[in-house]
């Protein structure tokens, strides 16, 4: 399955936020290799894991690692969160400020880590 292919086979409501969500990822991560992982979009940058999302009936769910969640855990404590993921309800603004700052973080952490 494809990004696309997974992405067209939510409703509407849904397709539009997952689609917001990879479009903030693609912006702030641009040579962040796009893939599919855990039945769900996935990016590497760097050779690594950066992040992955998916989408659920009343949320969309994001997954930055344990660094990406804990570097911004303040900003995501209004958020409904489980273990390395945060859960974006459907019936808010996706807030894709956060999401493009969590993910220009993961791709220098990442660039860091290769260095070493």
């Amino acid at each position: 399955m494809t990004v696309d292919e997974y992405i067209a086979s939510f409703p509407e409501d849904v397709r539009t936020k997952l689609a917001q969500v990879r479009t903030a990822i693609r912006e702030n991560a641009p040579e962040a290799e796009e893939s599919f992982a855990y039945q769900m979009p996935a990016y590497k940058s760097g050779g690594r894991p950066l992040v992955y999302f998916a989408g659920f009936k009343n949320h969309i769910g994001f997954y930055a690692t344990p660094t990406g969640h804990s570097k911004f855990a303040a900003e995501l404590s209004k958020f409904k969160q489980g273990k390395g993921s945060v859960q974006f309800p459907l019936n808010e603004p996706m807030p894709l400020d956060l999401i493009a700052r969590i993910v220009r973080f993961r791709v220098t952490e990442n660039i860091e880590k290769k260095r070493k």
